[in-house]
């Protein structure tokens, strides 16, 4: 094409109509070759527009609605998740999948709510324990996922993404239909059982379905690895790796969960500036400055954080990813371990903690970030919960969900576009532990069953009634005055509940309720 180029500009023709056709052909050359010039920069700008976002899912545990700065936290300093929240939009009412850590992660890799997700408490797998030999394992794990159930990180390798999961599983055993290297996940690292995550100094952690050995490791409450720390190194490992490409980067990581332990650099950052107080210490590891050492926690878990967002910008990936935050359920109680969730005030003016249906258990919060796409500094009062970030991630992805799913993609609401956004009817919970309990958020309305599974019990279907708007803390039922809305609510308990023979909740289980 260049010597065609050179040849016309060279060759002088006398007769005008020649001269004519030869300036034309010039200019039909010049065209084609600025655009075969060009084609490079277009294709892979057209590649770039076209390629499903990077999404990186980070889930604390048992972290507080309000122990985030940009929550109203004043002790705990957490400067790289606040500015997820500057950078993108914050959500006041996002809910949990359930009180606790195993439901709530089944809800979210699922996307069903708790009374049709398959596991719905807490429940070691004690039946599978003739296996641990056999696969190695030192802890039992959780109650396996059955094999047909599609997780998120199916649903994104339908688009052809790298998938990770680092941190703590808690959905079943390597060797069981629950293993994330069978529900969709490339790469596996960390804890598979949540009870081996309860020191965060740990002998081993998995990778795949092999044991990683950390020297210097005890299970006492200091050592040589950080098991954060390790989540946080193969985390950018990943992230490296798999930067030419789409990558689902699911980070559940096992901070602020008891026990209270961290590096002691991050720990001198609180030691004197926040008091402590006597109290009678109760389970896990003692801390010698409990309060100081969980508010390291947070902050050191906020660093690593950093450090991913870090990454992600070096690579020029910024606006090629969305990045969210969120917990898996509410914070914890009675001073256990150490921890003090009066103290930080870590539920806000929300009642309950971890374990409980009212609104300081199961209200979380939520941030997310995609340049571009999320307007800056934004806050939405969007009612969702853990069973709508499938269809969201799946239709920013350009995916499908499996059917039988119960969540509505907020995409719209992300993507500012809130007239084209679908609400819930209504919000459910179900919880077969710590009593039994029911509940619904319909509007400002909340409605809860306590103590269901309670002995002498004599009413265990009694609908407490609460105007969120109006009363947050939950401390005024107002049932009686508004009986229509609890019969709504009846109604909505009674259609939402799946009995599960692992599960059962006697009272709701027959046709009465």
């Amino acid at each position: 094409m260049t010597k065609r180029f050179t040849a016309l500009f060279s060759h002088r023709q006398d007769q005008p109509a020649r001269a004519h056709q030869e300036r034309d052909d010039m200019k039909r050359s010049l065209s084609l070759l600025a655009l075969l010039l060009l084609l490079p920069s277009v294709v892979a700008a057209n590649e770039k527009n076209s390629r499903p976002p990077n999404v990186v899912l980070i889930m604390a545990d048992d972290l507080g609605y309000h122990e985030l700065g940009c929550y109203g936290q004043k002790w705990i300093k957490t400067p790289n998740i606040d500015r997820i929240a500057a950078q993108g939009i914050r959500f006041t009412q996002f809910y949990s999948g359930n009180a606790v850590c195993a439901p709530a992660r089944c809800c979210l890799m699922t996307g069903k709510h708790p009374g049709h997700a398959f596991i719905r408490t807490n429940n070691a797998a004690k039946h599978l324990h003739h296996l641990a030999s056999k696969f190695g394992w030192e802890f039992d794990g959780q109650r396996p996922i059955p094999d047909d159930e599609v997780t998120l990180a199916e649903v994104l390798k339908q688009k052809g993404y790298a998938t990770a999961a680092i941190g703590k599983w808690g959905l079943g055993h390597f060797g069981t239909s629950g293993d994330p290297n069978k529900q969709g996940f490339d790469l596996f690292y960390g804890f598979n059982c949540q009870r081996h995550a309860h020191n965060h100094y740990p002998r081993f952690l998995w990778r795949n379905h092999k044991k990683e050995v950390l020297p210097g490791n005890d299970r006492t409450l200091n050592g040589e690895t950080y098991s954060q720390d390790k989540f946080t190194e193969v985390a950018l490992e990943f992230i490296r790796e798999n930067k030419d490409r789409p990558f689902f980067l699911y980070l559940p990581f096992a901070i602020p969960h008891l026990s209270i332990q961290a590096p002691e650099k991050s720990v001198a950052e609180y030691r004197g500036k926040i008091p402590e107080e006597d109290y009678k210490h109760k389970g896990y590891l003692q801390h010698p400055t409990p309060r100081a050492g969980y508010a390291a926690m947070i902050t050191h878990m906020d660093r690593d954080i950093g450090k991913i967002l870090s990454l992600v910008g070096k690579l020029g990936l910024n606006d090629e990813t969305l990045v969210i935050f969120t917990s898996d359920n509410g914070p914890t109680y009675e001073r256990l371990g150490g921890s003090d969730s009066e103290f930080f005030e870590s539920a806000g003016p929300m009642r309950g903690l971890k374990g409980s249906l009212y609104e300081g258990g199961i209200r979380v919060p939520l941030v997310a970030k995609w340049p571009g796409h999320i307007k800056p500094d934004s806050t939405s009062d969007h009612l969702c919960a853990f069973w709508d970030l499938m269809p969201t991630i799946a239709q920013l992805a350009g995916t499908k969900t499996p059917k039988g799913i119960d969540g509505i993609s907020f995409a719209p609401t992300l993507l500012g576009e809130p007239g084209k956004q679908k609400e819930h009817d209504y919000l459910y919970w179900e919880f077969p532990s710590y009593g039994g309990q029911q509940a619904v958020r319909m509007g400002k309305w909340k409605g809860i069953r306590q103590n269901m599974l309670k002995k002498n019990n004599p009413d265990p279907l009694r609908i407490e009634l609460y105007d969120l708007d109006a009363d947050i803390g939950e401390t005024n039922d107002v049932a009686q005055a508004n009986p229509d809305v609890v019969e709504r609510i009846r109604t909505a308990m009674k259609e939402a509940h799946d009995p599960s023979e692992l599960f059962p909740i006697k009272p709701i289980d027959g046709t009465q309720q």
